[in-house]
């Protein structure tokens, strides 16, 4: 019986260290599921802030390429007019960077600078409003100011580059910024100087974005389409235009996806299969109900490897224009990209280049082929103009331009408004400081109506 006993108890004894075994297993599991979940949500968390932080920088950093490109645009400005509108465009974009720089983790003391800088680039504009008022233009002390202000955006830039790279190459992180990305933005605050002025709470003019290709490819277009001529077709007499448009030789089958109903341009849409192409690689077109016009067709392919270059891309979308009716018209700006260039055409009427009237032409380099056409631009603006005779002469409308600035081709143009208006202009292209730009100047009263500075890359020239 005691033998019994002293079984019972060691097996109670078993029983119970196995069940603190197990308990202790349980709560080891229990704490160390805890600790992952922990860490991973401690770690999403930064991940997000990162985020955050990732998106504020590049947003600031496209902010403050816009200050410096307007700044350069207000010292190309022959008149106070253009100068106080793109210094007030400066400092709306200015602010926009001051907001995406005060979510990042900066000390005071470098946001206190850039606020300098905002606010000089804000009180300026100020001043060159009041002087416009008076009638009066930008002197040359004020030109130097203009200049100071806009190196200390190059320099500042410069900075935020060198801050990315770091960032980039994992040199810096944004738990650390205080320690390393700080010195970076005094460095380019050191040659800041002049006296700190307050905002100047006003509603500024909007902006103009970043157009890749072409000063004037997103224009506002009229209600009423000008250049939508011919008779209502039925769907099969629109399908058989689009298939002299493409090509009948290249054409397998065009089905009618739908119809588009709009007030301006009532539209049948098409799907496009080839001769000897696999089925996913078909074109979408959409052509207008009267006269039959294509509005726009995409043709989705693999591009195979670029035998032309873009100069020859040129010549092959004219001749594909050419062939389809389209008249007269000249290549402005391009965009490289993919193994396509896609081409803005404008047409010409007597010398003049009439911007309204684009036709953009995308051409696969390896072939030559287009894959892409939109004449959205050309269908609801082209028309016979009553242009009138220029009230300036070329080398008057030149005179006008800063004498700092070279000239280097002059031409007349009609350029859109966002009225939906023309007007009727010399081009001015020339260079300062090693800066492309353009300067149309009313042919008919003289007023500087618009710049823009050119960006020559790689991939075509960019705008703005």
């Amino acid at each position: 019986m005691g033998k019994f006993r002293e079984k019972l108890q060691d097996w109670k004894k078993r029983l119970s260290d196995r069940h603190m075994y197990s308990v202790v297993i349980v709560l080891l599991a229990a704490v160390a599921a805890w600790g992952i979940y922990q860490y991973k949500r401690a770690a999403d968390l930064r991940q997000e802030l990162d985020n955050q932080y990732n998106r504020a920088f590049y947003e600031m950093i496209g902010y403050v390429q816009n200050v410096e490109v307007l700044l350069m645009k207000s010292m190309v400005s022959s008149t106070p007019e253009m100068a106080a509108e793109t210094l007030q465009a400066a400092w709306h974009q200015a602010n926009l960077a001051q907001t995406n720089l005060g979510q990042l983790p900066i000390t005071q003391e470098v946001l206190a600078n850039t606020s300098k800088f905002l606010s000089q680039v804000g009180d300026f504009a100020y001043a060159l409003d009041r002087q416009n008022i008076n009638g009066k233009g930008i002197d040359e002390k004020q030109y130097e100011t203009l200049e100071n202000l806009h190196q200390y955006s190059v320099s500042l830039q410069d900075g935020l580059n060198n801050l990315q790279s770091s960032i980039s190459g994992g040199r810096i992180r944004w738990n650390e910024p205080a320690d390393k990305g700080t010195p970076l933005f005094q460095k380019q605050s050191q040659n800041l100087t002049g006296q700190l002025f307050s905002d100047i709470d006003e509603t500024f003019t909007e902006f103009p974005t970043l157009i890749y290709d072409g000063p004037f490819s997103d224009h506002m277009t009229s209600q009423k389409p000008k250049g939508l001529t011919g008779d209502e077709l039925s769907m099969e007499q629109a399908r058989d235009r689009l298939m002299k448009f493409i090509g009948e030789e290249k054409v397998a089958s065009i089905e009618h996806a739908g119809d588009i109903q709009t007030d301006t341009l009532p539209a049948y849409s098409f799907k496009i299969m080839f001769k000897d192409r696999p089925e996913d690689e078909f074109a979408s077109a959409d052509v207008t109900k009267k006269g039959g016009h294509v509005i726009w067709m995409l043709y989705s392919r693999d591009i195979g490897q670029e035998s032309l270059n873009v100069d020859s891309a040129k010549e092959a979308g004219l001749k594909f224009l050419e062939s389809r009716g389209y008249k007269n018209m000249k290549d402005t700006y391009y965009i490289k990209e993919d193994s396509t260039a896609t081409i803005n055409y404008a047409s010409t009427q007597n010398g003049v280049v009439a911007y309204p009237d684009l036709i953009k032409v995308k051409i696969a380099l390896d072939t030559g082929e287009v894959v892409g056409f939109e004449s959205k631009g050309y269908i609801m603006n082209h028309t016979t103009r009553d242009i009138p005779a220029p009230s300036l002469t070329e080398e008057q409308a030149i005179a006008k331009v800063v004498a700092r600035s070279e000239i280097s081709s002059a031409g007349l143009a009609l350029i859109p408004t966002t009225f939906g208006t023309e007007l009727f202009c010399y081009e001015l292209k020339g260079k300062l400081n090693d800066r492309d730009f353009i300067v149309y100047i009313n042919a008919v009263t003289g007023k500087e109506e618009q710049v823009i500075i050119i960006i020559d890359t790689p991939n075509g020239i960019l705008t703005m």
